[in-house]
């Protein structure tokens, strides 16, 4: 068999962390997620954000409406946590499924957060509520103050708001999404449970902040959580190359159009759904851990989620393939992540 004959075969993965936007970008960036995975866990914070179960059924169809035929695509949708979220509209959205998860952005930490949740205090009935039913909490881990550097700020907040959050809500089940800091793998590693799981994103793989500023400074790499030094990058592909099963694929593919990513003030999202899958076998291969890349991609996010693992399989095959260097959306553009790059991998067919 040679180099270009070899292939992977694997359940068909989920991505447990997309960022869609709407209208013209959302018809544009949905197919890129639908071509990969069966599902998608698709992230709240649009410019009006999801914050109730109308918004999220409206926003479900203008999905599955935008998404080619052909691709058998379900989304995941999650309620945006806010002072004023009702915690018998969250009961009532996750018991008919409208909802699988809420999100907790910390005010301002991120894109469109400022309608985010100031303290954690101010949540506390929501979070009863959620231990309650069983409803997952995803969190963006940042402690955002301005006396802490941007760099620290996801090892602030494991020490600072999820460790006491955990010790109030002992069965709130909790991702902390896309980590980036050998803290955080630390963390999950110690105290990964059912109720405790981390996603991992391509990019913190792939990258560290050197890259960020490698030949001048490179805004289609900003991205939050920035990217952190190449000891937390080497923790990250540790972990998954580990097999431990409290670690699954997350992607937080993030489209901005040009013109906001280059801007007096950049935007803050890496686009990489059209690369992300093929990223992950990069690495893992990389990493000489392919065995555990069907359970990262495919398993251990529907086990902690309570959703049936799925019945598809997908083909990967050592072919070289060039990503696209960018994507028109109207008069604008879309920069992808790894624009212009060839990998050594692609789907079959």
């Amino acid at each position: 068999m040679t180099e270009y004959e070899k292939k992977i075969t694997i359940i068909k993965p989920d991505d447990w962390h997309v960022h869609l936007r709407d209208n013209k970008i959302l018809k544009k960036v949905i197919n890129y997620t639908g071509k990969f995975y069966a599902r998608a866990l698709i992230m709240p914070n649009l410019d009006d954000p999801i914050t109730n179960c109308f918004k999220s059924i409206s926003y479900r169809n203008r999905i599955l409406k935008s998404m080619n035929w052909n691709y058998k695509f379900q989304p995941l949708m999650t309620c945006y946590l806010t002072d004023r979220t009702i915690p018998e509209e969250l009961e009532i959205g996750f018991l008919k499924k409208i909802f699988i998860a809420a999100k907790l952005y910390p005010y301002c930490s991120t894109t469109n957060s400022k309608k985010g949740v100031k303290k954690i205090s101010h949540i506390t009935h929501i979070l009863e509520r959620m231990e309650k039913i069983g409803m997952p909490l995803l969190i963006h881990g940042e402690e955002v103050n301005k006396s802490i550097d941007i760099y620290d700020r996801e090892a602030e907040f494991i020490k600072n708001t999820l460790d006491p959050l955990r010790n109030c809500f002992p069965k709130l089940k909790i991702v902390l999404e896309h980590i980036t800091t050998k803290e955080s793998v630390e963390y999950i590693k110690k105290y990964g449970s059912n109720y405790l799981c981390a996603t991992i994103t391509p990019h913190h793989l792939i990258l560290n902040r050197n890259d960020m500023f490698s030949g001048g400074i490179q805004p289609y790499l900003y991205c939050l959580p920035i990217l952190k030094k190449n000891i937390h990058q080497k923790a990250l592909r540790q972990a998954i190359a580990s097999g431990n099963k409290h670690f699954f694929l997350g992607s937080d593919t993030a489209p901005h159009l040009h013109k906001d990513k280059i801007n007096f003030f950049g935007c803050a999202g890496i686009f990489n759904a059209p690369s992300s899958l093929l990223s992950y076998v990069t690495i893992f291969e990389e990493m000489q851990a392919l065995k555990y890349l069907q359970s990262f991609c495919s398993e251990n996010g529907p086990k902690f989620y309570n959703l049936p693992i799925n019945k598809e399989t997908i083909t990967l095959i050592k072919k070289p393939l060039k990503i696209k260097k960018r994507i028109s959306v109207g008069n604008n553009i879309i920069i992808p992540f790894l624009s212009g790059k060839i990998l050594n991998w692609s789907l079959e067919n």
